[in-house]
């Protein structure tokens, strides 16, 4: 807490929490980063989390895509968040980044990874009065699926860039994203992707000024920022190939038939959804998602893609930070 000086020489504590105040925290003396243990059908591992702030009303967890990318792609929240007073925590999931990663296949499941999540609340003790939860992409279907079975833990949800039925992600990709590209070079990556050999060299060739450049990031690859090329270079490709499946346009694994839109009637917390208009998620599903949740808001980014909060981040992070404020 700051301290004030009163007029008679005696110190007395402010109202308002210091931001950077870690009195108290368990996580003190190691900058926030804490690892913690989850019980899983395979036994127990650990997964990283790292706090950032002290905001006894707002704090937002972050659950980053793939499945099996990483939270690094998510500092550049650091540029932003502390401005606005939230504290937020990183949280590498299990199987990927900083946290322990087995390979038992049995565990990449959703009803799983939502049973982590609420193992990682309670022992980051986020409580109703305090817990908002972003997910980005994949995280985004876990953070449906975790308010539509925990929702009581919950203040306010914020499903970034993640549409709420991959049937009609895949519809969309065909109908919107294919026939926009170069129909040989499409042809050439599509082989590739039936022979299972995406990691050639040329499939990302071929997608990166078709794809990626145009609908997950909009900068050339080159200039992307450092923390984003960092978490895609740490990716667990083995999870993520068995849950989203090889290709990149569209998904084929364990999530294809995925499907909630009916049920987000059945989350009754404050939610913002955020689309952006060159998104692989089709930014009109995102605006219905919104119209469907009993208290759903949306943020619409005419600049972005994917990730954008990089590639319209202004607007992104007003928009997150007025939603916050709102709720808070």
């Amino acid at each position: 807490m700051k301290e004030l000086i009163l007029a008679n020489g005696e110190q007395a504590e402010s109202e308002t929490p210091d931001y950077y105040d870690t009195r108290g925290r368990a996580d003190a003396w190691s900058g926030g980063a804490r690892m913690i243990e989850i019980a899983t059908p395979a036994g127990p591992y650990r997964v990283w989390t790292k706090r950032t702030g002290n905001n006894p009303k707002l704090k937002l967890l972050l659950l980053h895509g793939g499945p099996g990318a990483t939270h690094e792609y998510f500092e550049g929240f650091d540029s932003l968040l502390p401005a606005e007073g939230i504290e937020y925590y990183y949280y590498d999931q299990l199987g990927s980044g900083n946290s322990d990663q087995p390979t038992d296949p049995a565990l990449w499941t959703t009803e799983r990874f939502v049973e982590e999540v609420e193992q990682v609340r309670q022992a980051l003790g986020l409580t109703q009065d305090s817990f908002c939860l972003l997910g980005q992409s994949w995280g985004g279907i876990l953070a449906i699926e975790y308010a539509l079975k925990y929702q009581q833990h919950l203040k306010a949800l914020i499903i970034s860039n993640m549409m709420a039925s991959i049937p009609a992600y895949n519809d969309y990709a065909r109908r919107v994203l294919m026939p926009a590209m170069d129909p040989a070079l499409l042809a050439e990556a599509q082989a590739l992707e039936a022979a299972g050999q995406t990691a050639d060299p040329r499939y990302m060739e071929i997608l990166m000024p078709m794809h990626y450049e145009k609908h997950v990031l909009r900068r050339p690859a080159a200039d992307w920022p450092e923390p984003v090329t960092r978490s895609f270079g740490h990716i667990n490709n083995e999870l993520y190939t068995l849950m989203q499946g090889p290709s990149e346009l569209g998904a084929s694994g364990r999530l294809a038939e995925w499907d909630r839109f009916d049920d987000l009637a059945r989350i009754t917390v404050p939610t913002l959804t955020i689309g952006a208009r060159y998104d692989t998620m089709d930014p009109d599903h995102m605006t219905a998602m919104a119209e469907r949740l009993p208290k759903g808001r949306h943020l619409h980014l005419p600049e972005g893609s994917h990730l954008a909060m990089y590639d319209d981040q202004d607007r992104y992070f007003a928009g997150l930070a007025a939603f916050l404020r709102d709720v808070a």
